[in-house]
């Protein structure tokens, strides 16, 4: 399976994957530390339940693997997979950033805000 394509399957777990192959993208991280990071940089709570599925889906594509450990937390790292997948997702998130704002600097303006 191509990088690009690895997170196609994911369905409605494919944010929350982009956001934990992004936290494990600068170290090993358990389940709590990977939602309090993704917290601090995404402002997005992920629930326990998706977070868990979405770590097994990950492990289960070769995205992520386990760490091991000495006490009862099991963190978790970025493969070299992992790696690629989320370098292709996060180009993909960029040029539709990119075109959506560009379309709409050309509609609405520059740093439009919401209207009230």
């Amino acid at each position: 399976m191509s990088a690009d394509k690895a997170l196609d399957g994911f369905g409605r777990y494919a944010g929350p994957a982009t956001l934990i192959l992004a936290s494990l993208a600068d170290g090993a991280k358990h389940g709590y530390a990977l939602t309090k990071d993704i917290e601090s940089f995404a402002g997005v709570r992920v629930a326990p339940g998706t977070l868990y599925e979405a770590l097994a889906r990950l492990q289960a594509q070769g995205l992520i693997e386990p760490v091991e450990s000495h006490d009862r937390r099991r963190p978790y790292r970025l493969t070299g997979v992992g790696a690629a997948t989320l370098q292709a997702q996060l180009d993909a998130q960029r040029r539709v950033a990119d075109v959506g704002l560009r379309r709409l600097a050309q509609g609405w303006g520059p740093g439009v805000r919401g209207t009230a």
